[in-house]
């Protein structure tokens, strides 16, 4: 036990972040099975973080309060941005929501009520690794119940093929906003656990160099697979901390191996333990 004790001491930082980047990973691979490159998660996060700090420290709210709060604030938001764009298809969604997020960190760098460009410090840090990971855990249970209601199969369908959604009276635009309120619900509890468990938060911390993350993390995972998602996440930030030795080539980690998954591993790494299995079905056929 005190070998646990002593690696947890030296590593608990990264162990939470862990958590809390495959919880924003989640968030954006519920958008991209819905067939929607809706690239706002890290604005979503970036509201939820600074609702939950900014009442955990003015108005001392308790954690779960504050949290709570937040997740409704970010969902409320998606959910709002969903209805006007939710016509946009491939790269004017994207560039419509990348716009978006822009919007949202402009607005957190001139706000008073945000600490402007500096940010809050002295958040509370009670996001503790128990609580990322049972977090983590609710959110994972929810989508794999989810997964096997007949929403999941509008979802696919819409993917696949709206036209032929549309055939069998599937509502396409109400499909694409609930995926993107329910990516909106989860990466801000993403961001409000961010927020608690890092003591300080700044504007650029929610800019597009964190949703770009998110997004390897979904490609080199597997755009539709949430385990690939989660895996993805674990591993783009495990890695740098592997190759610390790199010094400031560690970055350059990241595009190789996401050069190597999308000429050798289009479907990411769930498409490697799909082959398999289905190689493995054959055999024994």
């Amino acid at each position: 036990m005190s070998v646990l004790a002593d690696f947890y001491a030296q590593h608990s930082q990264l162990i939470d972040q862990i958590g809390v980047n495959a919880t924003l990973a989640l968030s954006l691979s519920v958008s991209l099975q819905a067939g929607q490159l809706a690239l706002a998660q890290a604005a979503f996060m970036g509201i939820a973080a600074y609702v939950s700090a900014i009442l955990a420290m003015n108005a001392h709210w308790p954690l779960l309060a504050a949290i709570v709060t937040a997740v409704l604030a970010s969902t409320l938001v998606a959910a709002l941005l969903a209805y006007p764009i939710r016509r946009l298809r491939g790269i004017f969604l994207a560039i419509a929501t990348i716009g978006f997020g822009e919007i949202v960190r402009v607005f957190a760098n001139n706000l008073n009520v945000t600490g402007g460009a500096e940010g809050l410090s002295s958040i509370p840090s009670d996001a503790t690794t128990g609580v990322i990971y049972a977090s983590l855990a609710v959110v994972a249970l929810g989508l794999l119940l989810l997964s096997r209601t007949k929403f999941a199969l509008a979802v696919a369908l819409v993917r696949e093929d709206e036209y032929a959604a549309r055939g069998v009276g599937i509502d396409v635009g109400a499909i694409r906003t609930l995926s993107l309120a329910l990516g909106g619900a989860i990466a801000g509890l993403g961001g409000a656990l961010y927020a608690h468990s890092s003591f300080f938060i700044t504007p650029n911390d929610f800019g597009f160099a964190r949703m770009e993350e998110i997004l390897v993390w979904c490609v080199i995972g597997g755009v539709t697979s949430p385990l690939g998602a989660v895996l993805g996440a674990a591993l783009l930030s495990i890695l740098p901390e592997v190759i610390r030795f790199l010094r400031d080539y560690r970055e350059v980690t990241n595009g190789i191996i996401l050069l190597a998954v999308i000429l050798f591993a289009p479907g990411g790494l769930a498409s490697l333990w799909r082959a398999r299995r289905r190689r493995a079905a054959r055999t024994r056929a």
